[in-house]
């Protein structure tokens, strides 16, 4: 061998060593940022648009509100709220997760107030064996055939919503019905699960219609609900779609011939309605800002910072927040599968959950609650909107674990 060739592979010897090295200590500071930066958790929701009032910003209050409960801290972390607008893309909500788990060491996502979003960014979290906390999610798919061993689904759902509501609805004697549903998965779930328990119940789905999301234009799709002449007509959507359509619906005359039945109302939507609109909708929900000492508690709190009612989303999502950071503090790690593993071995208690259970498909079981929308003259003071009817069991509620489709089921 030539001295040249010699000093050549020498070089080149060192060189690669070099590298090694930088690559070394480049992996080692990534490591120790891991270990020694904050605990980053990822409000992802709708700042701008239809979903907003009902998550949005409030969401981002209520996460912030409960590690400022928590102390700040966890396994010598600062925790830290980090938030972002999904704008209602699937698309958008899959990079933004990407991004916050590959490139901002996100530990835990929450909210996701659109479904279409919620399975895609299920499926990533998934993958990246990250936790995903569907507070704001409706699809019960996310416990059937898209469930996740990173998975719960917090606050409600598609079956738990549609049946308590047309249950209630059917019990008065309402036997035809009409549906009106937001053309993705949202409201294809609620239309399907809404529909099982008409069916049971002995009534009949004489008709329905899909409308585009965030349209405001509801004309066509209420004129041929109101021709359908059904007793009742389910609005299997949310937020601003809801409340158009609803506003709509009382412009065109047929709160007089037709019940109005929301299968997903929040208490913002009765807000920006207004009793005099709203009045007389029954409803199934998750929270009430007004029910007992401890809910009324926490929302003055809220209302403090936010000079708004609080919805099922933002307790939900406070919720969440709290019980994730117990269960880090318990399992003594940040590690995503052993934290959700602690998560459903403890029980869920706070001010919105009495002794809930997260079962193995990820559904957080807890009570719901039927209400009926109260009339302008049966309002006492701010916010009173609400008459409690009934009170559902969580195991009532809730789809059974066997019918969901989970795969997990069965899984060591």
């Amino acid at each position: 061998m030539s001295e040249a060739t010699r000093k050549f592979k020498a070089g080149r010897a060192l060189g690669v060593s070099a590298l090694a090295c930088i690559a070394a200590v480049a992996g080692w500071h990534q490591a120790s940022a891991q270990t020694t930066g904050p605990l980053k958790l990822g409000v992802l929701t709708d700042m701008s648009s239809l979903y907003a009032d009902n998550g949005g910003p409030g969401s981002v209050v209520a996460a912030k509100m409960a590690v400022d409960d928590f102390g700040g801290s966890v396994l010598g972390k600062k925790i830290e709220i980090i938030s972002g607008d999904h704008q209602n893309k699937a698309d958008t909500g899959s990079v933004i997760t990407r991004r916050w788990i590959d490139n901002e060491g996100v530990e835990a996502i929450l909210d996701v107030p659109n479904s279409a979003v919620a399975l895609a960014v299920q499926g990533i979290t998934r993958e990246k064996k990250k936790l995903f906390l569907a507070t704001g999610a409706a699809t019960s798919r996310l416990t059937g055939d898209e469930c996740s061993p990173t998975g719960i689904q917090w606050t409600y759902d598609t079956y738990a919503l549609s049946q308590g509501t047309t249950k209630a609805i059917s019990k008065l004697g309402i036997k035809s019905w009409y549906f009106l549903s937001a053309d993705y998965s949202l409201g294809a779930q609620l239309e399907a699960d809404g529909r099982k328990v008409i069916s049971a119940a002995g009534g009949q789905v004489i008709g329905s219609v899909k409308h585009p999301v965030n349209t405001p234009d509801f004309s066509s799709f209420l004129l041929q609900a109101q021709a359908s002449k059904a007793e009742a007509i389910a609005l299997a959507d949310a937020g601003g779609d809801f409340i158009n359509a609803v506003k709509q619906a009382g412009e065109f005359g047929m709160t007089k011939t037709q019940k109005r039945v929301g299968l997903l109302v929040f208490i913002a939507d009765i807000h920006s309605l207004g009793l005099q609109s709203a009045q007389g909708l029954i409803l199934s929900s998750a929270f009430y800002w007004d029910l007992n000492d401890g809910t009324r508690a926490w929302s003055r709190r809220f209302i403090d910072k936010t000079k708004k009612v609080p919805t099922m989303i933002h307790a939900g999502t406070y919720g969440a927040v709290m019980h994730y950071l117990k269960a880090v503090a318990a399992a003594g790690t940040v590690d995503g599968p052993t934290v959700a593993t602690k998560m459903r071995e403890m029980p869920v208690n706070d001010f919105m959950t009495r002794d809930g259970t997260i079962r193995e498909d990820g559904r957080l079981v807890r009570d719901m609650y039927l209400f009926r929308v109260k009339s302008p003259e049966e309002s006492k003071y701010k916010f009173d909107y609400y008459q409690l009817l009934a009170t559902i069991p969580g195991n009532e509620a809730f789809r059974p674990l066997e019918e969901g489709g989970c795969p997990l089921l069965g899984k060591k």
